[in-house]
């Protein structure tokens, strides 16, 4: 068996954040949750966007099956991100779950009229943002059926 839940294909897990703790408990949460999963990891929302569209440096990068964002980052923040990727009929696809310590309810309105898939507040306490991190994972990786990758006429 490969580690993931009822034998689950493993998935690639973009990571957009910005704040390094955070980026290596999310990290440590998806190793103690013994799936295996790529995690990459782009610390703002310019280097996210040249992810998924494979511009230098990430000419080699793979098309992530979820991405993880947070909302407020320098630059082009996740708002900006997720408008961009479902803006894109060759991203639009990809779900996107903003984990976020924003609770405001603008935030969360806002997300979901951009096509957020879901929106999920990191908790503060370690034990229960390793609980967030995993519950994500188990549901993307072992619940839920994600799209195939769709060829676009060019």
């Amino acid at each position: 068996m490969d580690g993931n839940s009822a034998g689950a294909k493993p998935i690639d897990i973009l990571l957009v954040e910005d704040n390094p703790a955070d980026a290596r408990l999310t990290r440590e949460a998806f190793v103690d949750s013994k799936m295996v999963n790529a995690l990459h990891h782009v610390q703002n929302g310019d280097e996210a966007m040249a992810f998924l569209r494979r511009e230098p440096p990430y000419e080699d990068a793979c098309r992530p099956d979820v991405v993880l964002l947070d909302l407020n980052m320098p630059g082009t923040d996740g708002r900006g991100v997720l408008a961009q990727i479902k803006a894109d009929d060759k991203l639009k696809t990809i779900p996107v779950v903003i984990l976020t310590t924003s609770e405001a309810d603008e935030d969360i309105l806002k997300s979901y009229e951009l096509h957020a898939n879901c929106y999920v507040t990191k908790p503060v306490d370690f034990d229960k943002f390793v609980t967030i991190v995993q519950s994500i994972e188990d549901f993307w990786v072992s619940v839920v059926r994600l799209p195939p990758v769709r060829k676009l006429s060019s």
